[in-house]
């Protein structure tokens, strides 16, 4: 059945520290047209492979790869909270194609999510529960991280799976691209934080609060371009997205893991969720990608960019 891909960067800065508002107008037209682009599509189900940020995976247990039988929004930075409406059932023959194609993959009937995986559908759906999801998250922040291209065989297994459904599938990756916002670290971990990044799930509100403002404070240092942070990327998102567009997988995911931070910073690893999803378009044959928006936004903390593809 008809499978179609939309990937985009995300930022839980939109709305709370905006660039100037022509940047604003053209990042909002761009997503618009995404948008256009899956209406037009009409998908009945949506698989998105998401990140998260310490809010549903901890070092508790943290898997490399998941997904969601059941997931609930936290509602981090104002977004919507409560269940997703997750398709248990396509879930299921997901998880089973993937374990049988040899790669490890947890399952949760209680996921957590964050804006990683919701701003995505906010920017593409009218809410929250508009159409049927599986979420799939991709570990991008907690080390030891796994090669890359473990995400590409994630992928192209998740392919395999949704290519045999009777279903109109939507990919979305959410991720990246360029960036190194001040996300904490388990080895340079304060005792307190340590504790936080293991047992941290389900902050209070204040707590939450808090976590949020020092987001917002960092942004704006990096904005006027102080701070000790890396600097984003444009000319290493200009060879992902060129190389994904060609299907050339390898001239990303084959580098080493210390390449993506010197290239685009340690949250650069989301690309991972990018890898995934045109993996899992590949899946269907050649690809043709129909749209492709990007701007370097310092306000944002993100190389921010979205695509659209379908099979030639």
């Amino acid at each position: 059945m008809p499978v179609a891909l939309c990937t985009t960067s995300h930022s839980p800065l939109m709305g709370l520290h905006d660039p100037d508002p022509a940047v604003r107008a053209e990042v909002d037209g761009a997503l618009a047209r995404a948008r256009a682009f899956v209406e037009e599509f009409a998908p009945d189900l949506v698989v998105v492979f998401a990140p998260d940020h310490y809010n549903g995976f901890l070092y508790d247990v943290m898997p490399s790869f998941c997904i969601g039988a059941a997931a609930t929004s936290v509602g981090d930075y104002g977004l919507p909270s409560g269940p997703l409406d997750v398709d248990r059932d396509a879930a299921y023959v997901i998880a089973k194609t993937v374990l049988g194609a040899g790669v490890d993959l947890a399952l949760s009937e209680d996921m957590q999510v964050d804006h990683g995986l919701v701003q995505p559908l906010m920017f593409l759906f009218p809410s929250l529960t508009a159409v049927p999801v599986v979420p799939i998250f991709i570990n991008c922040v907690a080390e030891p991280l796994g090669p890359a291209v473990r995400a590409r065989r994630l992928g192209a297994a998740v392919g395999e799976a949704i290519g045999g459904l009777d279903r109109r599938v939507l990919v979305v990756g959410s991720g990246g691209l360029s960036h190194d916002p001040p996300v904490p670290r388990l080895s340079e971990a304060t005792p307190d934080v340590a504790e936080r990044l293991t047992h941290g799930r389900n902050p209070t509100p204040e707590q939450r609060a808090a976590r949020e403002g020092r987001t917002v404070a960092a942004a704006a240092v990096f904005a006027r371009g102080e701070g000790n942070y890396r600097p984003l990327n444009p000319e290493w998102d200009a060879l992902v997205l060129d190389r994904l567009a060609a299907a050339d997988f390898g001239a990303i995911d084959e580098r080493s893991n210390d390449w993506f931070v010197e290239q685009g910073g340690h949250s650069a690893h989301e690309v991972r969720t990018w890898i995934a999803a045109y993996a899992a378009l590949h899946a269907q044959g050649p690809y043709e990608v129909r749209s492709s928006y990007y701007r370097p936004i310092p306000e944002w903390f993100a190389g921010f960019a979205a695509t659209t593809a379908l099979p030639r």
